[in-house]
C-alpha cells in the first residue's frame, strides 16, 4: 500500500468523521500476544511475526544500504521501514483508537529520519504502540463501524489492514535485502540449523 493510499484513508476518516466513538484512553506497557485469545490473539501473533522480521532486517541491514532504492521515485530501504511505522501510528490514531507520540506527523514521516539507529527505534516503538492499542480494544470496540475508500469496515478491519500492510512491506524489505546480498536473519538461522543436522 502506498503512502498516497494511506494518506487518502486518513483524509477520508478525518473529513467524513467516521470515527464513531470517543478515543480510547491511552495504555502503557508492552503486549504479550501469548496472553491474548481468539481473533485478537491470532492477529497479534501475525503482527508480531512481521514486527520481529522487519526489526531483524532493519538491524541486519548496513546503514549505508538504508539509502538503497531499486529505481528513482520509489522508497528507499529506510523509507520502507518508516512507511510501516507511519501506518502503525497514523491509522489507529485517525480512528480515535490511540494517539501517536507527541510530535508525530503523518505527512513526511518517511523522510523524517535517516540514521539506522533512529529508524530501527521508530519501527520497534510503532509496533509496540500499535499492538497496545489493539490489545486494549474490547470486542465491542472492535465492532465499531468505520469506512475506508468507500468500503464499510470496522476497527477490527483497520487492524487487519495494518497486519497485511506490515507483511506486504516485509516482503518488499526481504527483496531489497536479497538484492543487496543480505540473507534474512531467520533464514540464516534455518540454514545453519540444517547444516548442523547434516553433520550429525
Amino acid at each position: 500500500m502506498s503512502l498516497a493510499q494511506i494518506s487518502r484513508i486518513v483524509a477520508c476518516v478525518a473529513a467524513l468523521g467516521l470515527a464513531l466513538v470517543a478515543p480510547l484512553a491511552a495504555h502503557d506497557g508492552a503486549v504479550d500476544p501469548a496472553t491474548m485469545t481468539g481473533v485478537k490473539g491470532d492477529m497479534l501473533s501475525f503482527i508480531t511475526d512481521a514486527e520481529k522480521k522487519l526489526v531483524e532486517l532493519a538491524q541486519a541491514t548496513p546503514e549505508k544500504k538504508y539509502s538503497y532504492r531499486p529505481t528513482k521515485g520509489v522508497r528507499s530501504t529506510g523509507e520502507v521501514f518508516l512507511h510501516v511505522a507511519a501506518a502503525n501510528y497514523g491509522l489507529p490514531a485517525m480512528l480515535g483508537i490511540k494517539a501517536p507520540p507527541a510530535g508525530f506527523k503523518f505527512e513526511g514521516y518517511e523522510q523524517s529520519m535517516t540514521s539506522k539507529e533512529d529508524i530501527t527505534k521508530a519501527l520497534q516503538e510503532s509496533f509496540t504502540h500499535m499492538k497496545d492499542g489493539l490489545a486494549h480494544l474490547s470486542d465491542a470496540d472492535m465492532d465499531t463501524p468505520a469506512e475506508l475508500f468507500g468500503n464499510k469496515t470496522t476497527r477490527r478491519g483497520v487492524y487487519m489492514l495494518l497486519l497485511s500492510h506490515a507483511h506486504e512491506h516485509l516482503g518488499q524489505s526481504i527483496a531489497y535485502a536479497r538484492v543487496n546480498g543480505i540473507v534474512p536473519p531467520w533464514t540464516a538461522r534455518e540454514m545453519q540449523a540444517a547444516a548442523a543436522r547434516e553433520k550429525k
